[in-house]
């Protein structure tokens, strides 16, 4: 048996206090494929350092910045291979492009730039780097969403008519903002996060999930956005209206005031032999449909699922894999697409299906025509009712 070390990877932003950092720490050495060992890891280089030694990385690769960051890797035998970028959203691009042109593979969270004209730009300087960017879409890394996909396309409950996603939140239900919240303050912010409030932050990831289970290409939209809690400068709710090519259609709606709901991804598909359904909250489970037949939940594990799924599962039934396993899932297959990519090969199941550059730049294209379709039509758009 052949050993390969463990891809090295940096990281910039995620230090102390920052969920998303800690996410992708734990996440990316669960498979023993990525250790950390850089960072820049907050905007106070000392507090940054300080937490740096928390994880064990060496001081000589705790940087100020990640301008720095660059400058001392490229100087390294054993630089970095990747950089995950864990910072606000209007942060990601100069990050990106600077790694990226210094030669490193990026792993960004999502959205991967604040505006359109930036994601077009990082697409096209990925292609021609001929460098990887993974983005984490997390919601494509379950393993009952990749069986749902691969059932859809065998055709099991035939053409597509109708999917229906939701992504509703609680948590900004009240304008926590203003009360010295920090992760919601530059959420509602339009210059750190972007044109897009509820619909860039979590309305992306019920985009992505519905176009990655389908397949099916957006062609146009209807979007009504509505700031609920005075005084935000996004919007905190959105319903849209999809018309997908070939006909079929979707609602999309995310919010992040929607009291009683956590984390409620949702997913419904609608053809015209079945239908399939996933929950978020209840992982493990995908529930078939069939005209004139019994309604039968699929369970993770199981032994007559795809390779998709089986290579995305680590434990047998009734031992629930979630949230963090999702993640994991995609950090392997970025591992495993970047060793493959540098060796000449085709990736192994792992590291087939991922989120990728193009769909973080088709997110920033839905948020941006979603804000465009509801400033140009706003309320008039609804039609009165007569009696």
């Amino acid at each position: 048996m052949s050993y390969q070390r463990p891809l090295r990877l940096g990281m910039v932003g995620g230090g102390q206090g920052a969920y998303i950092g800690n996410i992708h720490r734990i996440s990316s050495r669960l498979d023993g494929a990525w250790q950390l060992v850089a960072g820049a890891f907050d905007v106070d280089a000392e507090r940054g350092r300080a937490f740096a030694l928390t994880q064990g990385i060496d001081s000589d690769r705790s940087y100020g910045d990640y301008k720095e960051m660059i400058a001392a890797e490229l100087a390294r035998a054993d630089r970095i291979d990747a950089v995950a970028i864990c910072t606000p959203n209007f942060t990601h691009y100069p990050i990106a492009r600077a790694f990226l042109e210094a030669g490193f593979d990026v792993i960004c969270e999502k959205p991967i730039t604040a505006t359109l004209e930036d994601a077009v730009a990082l697409e096209k300087l990925t292609r021609e780097s001929g460098r990887f960017v993974g983005v984490t879409y997390t919601y494509s890394g379950y393993p009952m969403v990749h069986e749902a996909r691969v059932r859809v396309a065998a055709g099991e409950i035939g053409k597509v008519r109708s999917v229906q996603v939701e992504y509703p939140l609680e948590w900004m239900a009240t304008a926590i903002e203003q009360q010295g919240n920090a992760q919601a303050s530059w959420r509602t912010d339009p210059k750190k996060n972007g044109r897009g409030g509820s619909i860039g932050d979590i309305g992306t990831h019920a985009y992505h999930l519905a176009g990655f289970v389908t397949g099916l290409k957006l062609e146009s939209l209807t979007a009504d956005l509505a700031t609920f809690v005075e005084g935000r400068a996004l919007d905190d709710n959105a319903h849209v209206m999809l018309r997908y090519q070939g006909g079929a259609r979707g609602l999309l709606w995310s919010s992040q005031v929607a009291l009683g709901n956590s984390n409620g991804v949702r997913l419904r598909v609608f053809g015209e032999t079945g239908s399939l359904s996933w929950f978020q909250e209840q992982p493990n489970e995908l529930v078939l449909a069939p005209l004139n037949g019994r309604t039968e939940i699929i369970k993770r594990g199981a032994e007559d699922l795809s390779e998709d799924a089986k290579v995305r599962t680590r434990t047998p039934p009734g031992h629930p894999e979630g949230y963090l396993e999702a993640f994991a899932n995609l950090y392997a297959g970025f591992a495993e697409a970047i060793r493959a990519r540098r060796s000449g090969r085709e990736p192994s199941a792992i590291g087939q299906n991922l989120p990728t550059v193009y769909d973080g730049l088709k997110g920033v294209a839905f948020v941006d025509a979603v804000v465009d379709s509801h400033e140009a039509t706003d309320q008039p758009w609804l039609t009165p009712i007569a009696v």
